[in-house]
């Protein structure tokens, strides 16, 4: 390994190697053969792949899966259709489909043989069952419904034999289709829906009809899955039919990201989960892979609390939107897979725009707009009006490792137009709690696989998220969002995205950043054939290990 990979962390990374060696030794140790030269698939072998742990808990439907979570439920689970990086749909469970009388009505045509790793098959039943979980979920039980299903004109789901399924809406649904390929939406045995969410929580009662199966785990270290020899149902757009390649996949969690990276790179592990960005371009000159997936859905950026100090006032959310200088933030945090945001929406979502003119780098506008609502510069730099300091706390995003770096610098950045930024930093299980104090500025990553569900999450509306503290005060918003999520046709649905798109950004309601990419992942040479969805998550049903 060479003592030029993290000059700064030399002596660390040294001992964490050693660290990671005592820590795999306990689950059977990496596979340590070299590569091949000519890239055949081979069988067999053993993969370890180091996370920094699994928070959120083990009920999908509690935690609407989290990037940690998601990487193994995405080994254990099938999902009714396929969404490649682009949005691209395809068929999986669902081996075809068809929408009718105005995509109120759909169709699904199931493949035949598919069953549960318990036995029991993925049927119709089995597939309405699902539906009707990610649809409403079931409160008495205290099983929430899947954020970005299109619940709210949801009728009912049939089976109409063993092998079609009828789901109904009471208004257009275009984008029911495409968010059966979200990774909310994983299809679990009906066995497992049917249990109390304690025991939805236990790891082995997650039942799927994935290509691998749970072997043993314990919580807060080791997760091992083992490959279904029977499995013969992956999507075809992979490319690959039959059993996985590899035989096993071990999740050990490393919390530290300098242990987790130097334990692949001393060959001890295959797959780390999130890197330094700064690293990057360093392990892909020694020859490691560095995917690097951009998901469809938010980029990286701020939901604004519109209801409360200061970000209640508009000057203070545009002038933030102007204060913040991202090309500098790119240079400095990031490489160059990463680019600037144009809109609050990922550039691979086809519906995104390019409205960057509403919140490019403008210090002087940000200062005259606060200047012109009676936000007058302090003896410390920091503005003040009636008493009160233009300030305000933020938390960066423990799902996103790189965004304490960032919000140093954007601390920095605002100051330099009066805004006092304070930092605070929690781990992914205080960040919920931050996320339920709805503080002014909440560092959002999210993904969806159709902007239809965009709705969802904008205002108050048929019980949605509310992103913006609005309720249903914004009248324009409200009219956007119905028209985005009952759209009968996918061009009238394209024009009033671009409507959405400018008018939050009009009014300061988002303050994007840049491209988010989420899901890094650091993988040894020897592994091949990783492959990436719309979601930005690895899938090792199509990876070998080279002999």
């Amino acid at each position: 390994m060479s003592s030029a990979l993290w000059p700064r962390r030399a002596f660390l990374a040294t001992v964490s190697a050693a660290t990671a060696s005592v820590l795999l030794t306990a689950c059977g140790g990496a596979t340590t053969t070299g590569p091949s030269g000519d890239g055949t698939p081979v069988d067999g072998g053993n993969l370890t792949f180091l996370i920094q742990g699994y928070d959120t808990g083990w009920v999908s439907s509690k935690t609407s899966i989290s990037s940690y979570e998601g990487n193994l439920w995405g080994q254990i689970t099938d999902k009714l259709v396929y969404v490649d990086e682009k949005g691209k749909l395809s068929p999986w469970i669902a081996e075809s489909w068809e929408e009718l009388n105005g995509a109120k009505e759909f169709v699904l045509h199931l493949k035949k043989g598919v069953t549960f790793s318990d036995g029991s098959p993925l049927d119709a039943a089995a597939v309405v069952a699902n539906l009707n979980a990610w649809a409403k979920g079931d409160p008495s039980r205290g099983v929430s419904k899947v954020g970005l299903f299109p619940s709210t004109n949801f009728l009912k789901a049939e089976a109409k034999d063993a092998g079609t399924v009828r789901v109904t809406f009471s208004s257009p649904a275009l984008g029911f289709i495409a968010t059966l390929g979200y990774h909310g939406c994983i299809l679990l045995s009906p066995k497992t829906l049917a249990l109390p969410v304690e025991q939805q929580a236990d790891l082995k009662q997650e039942i799927g009809s994935g290509p691998f199966v749970v072997k043993s785990w314990k919580q807060g270290d080791s997760y091992v899955l083992e490959k279904r020899k029977d499995y013969n149902w992956g999507p075809a757009a992979l490319g690959h039919s039959g059993p996985a390649r590899l035989d096993t996949i071990t999740y050990k969690v490393i919390k530290d990201t300098s242990v987790r990276t130097s334990t692949v790179a001393s060959g001890q592990a295959e797959v780390a989960f999130n890197v330094e960005p700064q690293e990057i371009d360093s392990l892909k000159a020694q020859g490691f892979t560095v995917g690097t997936p951009r998901y469809l859905g938010f980029t990286d950026g701020f939901q604004v609390n519109t209801g409360t100090f200061p970000t209640n006032e508009l000057s203070v959310r545009q002038a933030i939107q102007h204060g913040i200088d991202r090309e500098e933030i790119l240079k400095t945090v990031y490489t160059g897979d990463w680019t600037a945001a144009t809109t609050f929406l990922q550039g691979n979502v086809p519906e995104a725009g390019d409205y960057s003119g509403l919140f490019k780098f403008d210090p002087e506008a940000a200062k005259k707009l606060l200047e012109d609502d009676g936000w007058k510069t302090g003896a410390d730099g920091y503005r003040v009006k009636d008493g009160k300091t233009l300030e305000l706390t933020l938390s960066p995003n423990p799902y996103v490792p790189s965004t304490k770096a960032e919000d140093e610098l954007i601390a920095q950045q605002l100051k330099n137009v009066g805004i006092k930024v304070n930092l605070k930093v929690v781990d992914v299980a205080g960040y919920a709690a931050v996320q339920a104090s709805h503080p002014p500025l909440y560092q959002t990553s999210r993904s969806f696989v159709d902007v239809g569900t965009v709705a969802g999450v904008l205002t108050s509306q048929n019980n949605g998220e509310d992103w913006f503290r609005l309720g249903t005060s914004d009248k324009k918003l409200n009219e956007l969002s119905t028209a985005v999520a009952t759209a009968s046709d996918r061009e009238t649905r394209k024009k009033v995205a671009g409507e959405i798109q400018q008018h939050v950004l009009e009014q300061g309601y988002f303050i994007p950043l840049n491209q988010l990419v989420q899901r890094l992942y650091l993988i040894s040479p020897k592994v091949q054939g990783v492959q990436y969805n719309g979601l930005a998550y690895a899938n090792f049903y199509t990876a070998w290990i080279a002999k």
